[in-house]
């Protein structure tokens, strides 16, 4: 598959974080786990692959409550599939259309990750 081409670290499903948005509570707190941890890789690149199967690279731009993400210097993964797209530099991409977005392993700070786990998981006080 396309993916297994990329180099890098699969973060999230999309179906995920579709369910983490739409619940309030200990679910909402996860998805600002989520959000946050991608507004730390703003001008980092990554990728993108779509539920249509196309993948995206390019630099964070940008990145929402929905997860919506703005990448710039766009990068088809398979041009020779998707021609029209070759000319594509930025793009917006709606949140409900994406699939995984991966990012490099050296920008994962597991212990962050750990830590935000262990707080949502604490017992209450």
């Amino acid at each position: 598959s396309t993916v297994n081409k990329l180099e890098g670290f699969c973060l999230a499903s999309r179906r995920r974080a579709e369910l983490l948005g739409v619940y309030r509570g200990r679910e909402y707190f996860h998805a600002m786990i989520f959000l946050s941890f991608f507004k730390t890789l703003v001008g980092k690149e990554i990728a993108v692959e779509l539920k249509n199967d196309v993948v995206l690279t390019g630099t964070l731009h940008s990145v929402d409550q929905y997860l919506n993400v703005k990448l710039l210097n766009v990068k088809i993964i398979n041009p020779e599939k998707y021609p029209q797209l070759v000319a594509l530099q930025n793009c917006f991409v709606r949140g409900s259309v994406v699939r995984y977005i991966q990012i490099p392993p050296e920008l994962v700070d597991t212990e962050l990750l750990q830590d935000a786990a262990r707080k949502e998981n604490a017992p209450a006080k």
